[in-house]
């Protein structure tokens, strides 16, 4: 069964009574002594009681707060995904599930506008109706109602709504409304409890809860977020809603789960509440959002990688393609660079570059920090505006292998070359071994090699001698580039 990020339609509000908030950080523990404990020295210690956090009060507080989100639209689709699409009732919570979330059926034809009905959660964040929710909950709508829990509901205004990072503002002719307090994610802590409230296949005001699982995770198709890891039980129709930490603070959106079945199986994720704010202002002050971009590929460093680079570690982002002319170009990164800093921003994992760099401001001027040849430099690049050209994330699954490189080598003819538009290269005509293993193809063409340019079968051999443990081939295959780590001894 494949497992696939599905993204549910939730709310989430987390909630911790004061005795357990003053007790620790998270509010998850608390110890008490035992009454008429014995005075004997020799006696053995009392154990400590362990108190969960006591919700309630945050959700009677802020539960008003969240709303449910009711969409109608249209979409295109073909004759035969129009009769399955009918086939569910569209008052049913699942069906903008499974109309988002299907398998690709080929090339379509006969598109037709077919209806479409979803339902999701938000968050008031002003009395005068401002609320906050995921863009796909109110994608392709043509009317979007808001429900309040006193059962009162309103037609709601869309201000704008950002793809990249999943954020909707919505506004509603309302007055001295209830609002969610906005924490931030800075302080926020793995292992700390958090709550949700939505409504989960249309179950309005419902409350779950967990901990955060982890911070600062890259999802394949959401690489300007820095999503926030939980364990709450988040299904579709908790979309949009609230992610609350003990005090009360939205610390998150709920957006996306992992899933093998369609619901949920104890992997969610949330936007950082800092994201959406600063997605927020710019929607309620322009009506959009912006986001700035280098114009790099970037790819995982590995162990392999850091080997190779000789880097301390495996940190950082590995550059294997860049936009000709683009803001990367222009401040002089090249392929094989590997940036470790934005501004004093570490750069750890690859997914961390676009999601630093998608926050900035296009023109910015920043500080990279980057490792090139063993040694560490600086270089200021001013950035891209994301909407000419996104950033790209070369995605690199190969394995290392083991043992010598494996490759049979020619130089390029020079019809072949034009036709590759590079300079210098060599075809990569048979793989065996190490190589084979690390996923390199008979028809690639070998570039560079630890960064340096392939130009002859010497120079890559004395490369290979000088190595230690791994190379990092720089390969183009069609009309990508990416770095593939060889294991050689």
């Amino acid at each position: 069964m494949n497992t696939r990020l599905t993204s549910p339609h939730a709310l989430v509000v987390a909630l911790a009574t004061a005795g357990v908030i003053g007790a620790v950080g998270a509010g998850a523990y608390t110890s008490a002594r035992a009454v008429n404990a014995p005075t004997n020295a020799a006696s053995v210690a009392p154990a400590a009681m362990v108190t969960l956090p006591d919700f309630s009060t945050i959700t009677s507080r802020d539960g008003p707060a969240v709303v449910n989100i009711s969409v109608t639209g249209t979409a295109k689709a073909s004759d035969a995904e129009a009769a399955e699409m009918q086939g569910i009732d569209p008052d049913d919570p699942m069906f903008q599930f499974f109309r988002r979330f299907q398998g690709q059926m080929g090339p379509r034809a006969q598109q037709r506008d077919v209806p479409v009905r979803a339902q999701g959660s938000g968050f008031i964040v002003s009395p005068d109706g401002l609320i906050m929710t995921n863009a796909h909950v109110v994608k392709d709508a043509k009317e979007v109602t808001v429900k309040l829990t006193d059962r009162r509901e309103y037609r709601a205004k869309v201000l704008g709504a950002d793809a990249k990072t999943d954020i909707a503002v919505l506004k509603i002719d309302a007055k001295d409304l209830p609002t969610l307090a906005l924490g931030n994610t800075k302080n926020l802590k793995v292992g700390e409890w958090v709550l949700a409230i939505g409504s989960p296949f249309g179950f309005e005001s419902t409350v779950t809860a967990g901990v955060v699982s982890a911070k600062g995770r890259s999802l394949p198709d959401d690489s300007y977020v820095p999503f926030i890891q939980t364990d709450v039980a988040v299904n579709p129709g908790n979309s949009g809603g609230p992610l609350l930490n003990t005090r009360g603070e939205v610390v998150g959106i709920n957006s996306q789960i992992y899933s093998r079945s369609g619901g949920y199986q104890g992997v969610s994720f949330a936007i950082p509440i800092d994201v959406a704010v600063q997605v927020k202002d710019q929607i309620v002050a322009t009506g959009k959002a912006t986001h700035a971009r280098l114009g790099v590929a970037v790819q995982e460093v590995n162990q392999a990688f850091a080997d190779s680079f000789k880097l301390d570690k495996p940190e950082g982002a590995l550059v294997s393609n860049i936009e000709k002319g683009g803001p990367g170009d222009k401040a002089g990164i090249k392929a094989g660079d590997v940036i470790r800093k934005v501004d004093d921003q570490p750069i750890v994992s690859s997914g961390d570059l676009p999601a630093v760099i998608g926050q900035m401001t296009p023109g910015k001027k920043v500080t990279i920090e980057l490792w090139r040849q063993g040694e560490r430099q600086e270089l200021s690049a001013k950035l891209g505006d994301a909407s000419e050209k996104p950033t790209q994330v070369a995605k690199n699954e190969s394995a290392a292998g083991q043992g010598k490189l494996g490759l049979a080598l020619r130089p390029l003819q020079p019809q072949e070359k034009r036709e590759a538009a590079i300079e210098n290269g060599l075809l990569i005509e048979d793989v065996a071994g190490p190589s084979a293993l690390a996923g390199v193809q008979a028809g690639d063409v070998l570039l560079a090699i630890n960064g340096t340019p392939a130009k002859s079968l010497e120079q890559v051999r004395e490369v290979v001698a000088k190595a230690d443990k791994s190379v990092a081939l720089l390969i183009q295959r069609g009309e990508d580039k990416i770095f593939v780590p060889v294991r050689i001894g």
